[in-house]
């Protein structure tokens, strides 16, 4: 009979990991680094400049890291309202749409208002007169009750997730098949039996739509049977996950109050923008002998936009990766905190770091952020216009090459920088070989992606917009219009569910750099975690251990 040490070294032989039928613990950690862990040249933090005890800084004050960027940004910041009031201030009475109230004068060489221009102030109230009111009006109406039911729906999603996210996919994944297959043979029929869509579309072009629309379901279903094996262990990481988050539900009121006050810091902004386009005068302009009035711009306008349109866009990129800060800093301390310890203010404590000695942290990563997708943006929109020619190919490949692999750096960098207030090159570099120290690897995400997630949000929005759509149709006249209040629903419910993708999506990257953590110091602070992640494959297309294993699931 081979002994255990022979058993698991010809599991390592044989490029697969078989973990223990018993729960995880200390020894078993000892047991797997002796055997898995690179030599000790590549693996020891010491032979590095790399600190030899990563984990959360609880330190109350940690050290400002990125300052210079923090200060760029505050320039930026501060430049966009002093132009802005400027513009607010100088503006001219006399708007560029009032142009063709004023005439020239050969007289004094100028353009002088020749007439009052009367606006049609009652357009607005004679659209609420109308049918169109009544659409609005109940519009407004379903999308307030759908903000309103979305809390307890998103609630009512998460806690499913905890406790029957298995039962919950299974249910799901039937409805992502039947919910397309349902809608293109609704489509098929009502177009058929419709005389004006049947003239617009004869038979056979319906018949392709309805074929093709079939065979795209047909390989979605495909592509779930040959990832079974990574939908088991999804299914397992986000039940992890959803008890993470559920454990720190206080996410949820301050994520939220975080994209309101972006939203209230760029109404000045905008309302710069709408003062800024007053600046300028009406001027005359002689052309093919006539002179007539136009509207002549400042010179410094355009400028002014570009510098307020990039400011925007930096400032929504920093938001979006303080969010991912507030959520990686909590998340954190509830990982690293006893099992029967609750933590105290830890919300409070990853906000006035995101704000305070992480901020310039967060500013530069916004910024990385900004800059890669206005690049991606010129690189797709030059890609759709006829551009042809070898270079503009290679130079697009480049591109792109580079683009993708920043965002594959980028990837836990920030969770890293909020677990430990590192600053940026330096979580970049620390994530990286942490990583490689554990024989990690940032493209294991492909198997915790939110695909399953989004399936279930997708089921759960056509769900609650069929039901919004026959209430309408039994308790309004709306007749057709219901449907259009019916997708507005469904959009709106999925991009609030959505949102709760967003945020399970960085608990998921945060735990599994938490879990990267305990596995570099040969710690578990959290068994159920590790349990699961232990499985997780070291490559893309390695599968989950466990299969191989044939372990049960613990679900």
């Amino acid at each position: 009979m081979a002994s255990s040490d022979d058993t698991t070294l010809a599991g390592k032989s044989s490029g697969v990991y078989e973990p223990p039928s018993k729960p995880l613990t200390s020894t078993y950690i000892d047991e797997f680094h002796h055997h898995h862990s690179p030599p000790p040249s590549e693996s020891d933090p010491s032979s590095s400049h790399y600190p030899t005890n990563i984990t959360y800084n609880h330190q109350s004050s940690r050290p400002i890291k990125d300052l210079p960027f923090l200060l760029l940004f505050l320039l930026f910041v501060i430049s966009t309202f002093a132009f802005g009031i400027f513009a607010s201030v100088n503006k001219n009475p006399n708007s560029p749409s009032s142009v063709s109230a004023f005439v020239y004068d050969i007289r004094i060489d100028s353009c002088i208002k020749d007439r009052a221009v009367i606006g049609d102030r009652g357009l607005f109230l004679n659209l609420l007169r109308s049918d169109s009111g009544y659409l609005l009006k109940n519009l407004i109406l379903t999308l307030v009750v759908t903000l309103i039911l979305s809390i307890p729906i998103s609630l009512f999603l998460l806690f499913s997730l905890k406790h029957y996210a298995k039962q919950l996919v299974y249910i799901s994944l039937p409805f992502f098949v039947i919910v397309p297959i349902f809608l293109d043979l609704y489509w098929f029929v009502a177009c058929t039996i419709n005389s004006t869509c049947s003239e617009k579309f004869p038979l056979g072009y319906r018949i392709i739509v309805m074929v093709f629309v079939l065979l795209v379901i047909g390989v979605i279903v495909w592509i779930f049977v040959l990832n079974w094996g990574r939908v088991e262990l999804t299914v397992r990481i986000i039940r992890v996950s959803a008890d993470a988050l559920s454990n720190n539900l206080g996410l949820f009121g301050v994520l939220p109050v975080m994209i309101l006050g972006l939203i209230a810091y760029f109404v000045p902004i905008v309302v710069f923008l709408v003062y800024a386009r007053l600046n300028g005068e009406i001027v005359p302009k002689e052309n093919h002998g006539k002179i007539f009035c136009q509207w002549k711009q400042d010179s410094w306008v355009p400028a002014y936009y570009a510098l307020a349109i990039l400011t925007m866009l930096w400032s929504a990129a920093a938001m979006v990766e303080a969010q991912v800060y507030v959520i990686s800093g909590t998340i954190a301390q509830w990982y690293f905190s006893k099992e029967d310890s609750r933590i105290k203010r830890s919300i409070r404590s990853s906000l006035r770091n995101a704000f305070g000695p992480s901020a310039g942290t967060i500013c530069f990563s916004g910024l990385l952020i900004a800059v890669v997708r206005i690049v991606r943006g010129a690189v797709d929109t030059a890609a759709n216009e006829d551009a042809s020619g070898m270079i503009n190919v290679i130079l697009k490949c480049c591109v792109n090459a580079l683009l993708s692999a920043f965002e594959f750096l980028n990837k836990f960098t920030i969770n890293f920088a909020a677990i430990t207030g590192e600053a940026y090159c330096s979580s970049a570099r620390l994530t990286y070989e942490l990583l490689r120290r554990n024989l990690l690897s940032a493209v294991v995400v492909e198997i915790v992606s939110t695909r399953l997630l989004a399936a279930i949000i997708f089921v759960l929005s056509v769900i609650y917009a069929i039901v919004v759509c026959v209430i309408l149709n039994a308790a309004s006249d709306l007749g057709v219009d219901s449907y259009f209040v019916a997708v507005v629903t469904f959009v709106v419910m999925l991009v609030i569910l959505g949102f709760l993708v967003h945020v399970l999506d960085n608990v998921i990257d945060t735990v599994y750099i938490c879990y990267a953590i305990d596995r570099d110091k040969g710690e578990v602070c959290k068994t159920d975690v590790h349990e699961i992640y232990v499985h997780l494959p070291i490559s893309r297309n390695h599968s989950p251990s466990y299969l191989n294993a044939r372990t049960p699931l613990l679900v």
